[in-house]
């Protein structure tokens, strides 16, 4: 499971998991995104964490969402999931077939590309129905390669749905997507690193707690903590880039 990792390897992916559960409780989104640029400096292997991160996504959201139910912008879901499902069905089949050091710069580059925007305090923003559907597009096929498509869709969510209803609207939207991963990678017999999933659940539990405790403070804030977590990504993901190219 985790044989070949070493005590350093074992406790930098312990604290990550920590931060990826504060992270997708704290602003609803972002838990993947965030997280994965990381892990992939402990171990290179996309398709070894990203079953564990879908793992992750669904036990939370269901913990998440087991009382939300009831705040959840369906209509829009309905609105949206026949433009970001068959995207994110096809994403799935890039992380199967597509080389890992391909998958590596993609993702070191798109988060890079979202730390740029956070650290200049800009984002990506929709004001019209085709751009709306393009980033429904782009960001359900970005979620199925690397699950780091969630900036992409929130452009378009955070104008349509209720402040009140974003996070549990997208709680929702994570489990749909990450079932049809998951299911979809079963079927071609990946190994979805169950044990290792289980045995991170509990320390990315403490990250979800403390995000959930954190959310309104974090929302309050959002610009300060957007900057801050931009700057820390954008050494991350040029990090990551250049040991790919070294």
């Amino acid at each position: 499971m985790f044989a070949d990792f070493t005590l350093l390897q074992l406790s930098a992916a312990a604290l990550i998991f920590i931060w990826s559960g504060f992270v997708r409780s704290g602003l609803g989104f972002g838990g993947g995104a965030l997280a994965l640029p990381l892990m992939l400096l402990v171990h290179d292997q996309t398709i070894f964490w990203i079953p564990v991160i879908g793992i992750h996504m669904l036990f939370f959201s269901v913990l998440t969402l087991r009382t939300r139910l009831g705040n959840v912008d369906w209509p829009f879901l309905r609105e949206s999931a026949p433009y970001i499902v068959p995207a994110a069905i096809a994403g799935v089949f890039g992380l199967i077939n597509l080389p890992n050091t391909w998958l590596l710069v993609f993702i070191y580059s798109l988060t890079l590309f979202y730390a740029v925007l956070w650290v200049l305090d800009k984002s990506i923003q929709s004001r019209h129905d085709w751009v709306d559907k393009a980033l429904l597009v782009l960001g359900g096929y970005v979620s199925g390669t690397s699950l780091t498509g969630a900036p992409l869709m929130v452009a378009v969510f955070m104008r349509r749905v209720a402040v009140s209803q974003l996070r549990n609207t997208m709680f929702v939207l994570w489990f749909v997507i990450v079932s049809i991963k998951l299911a979809t990678l079963a079927t071609f017999r990946v190994d979805l690193n169950v044990p290792v999933a289980l045995v991170l659940i509990p320390v990315a539990a403490i990250g979800h707690f403390l995000g959930l405790k954190a959310h309104d403070l974090i929302m309050a804030r959002d610009r300060l903590f957007r900057r801050v977590i931009g700057g820390f990504l954008i050494f991350v993901c040029l990090g990551g880039l250049w040991q790919i190219i070294a």
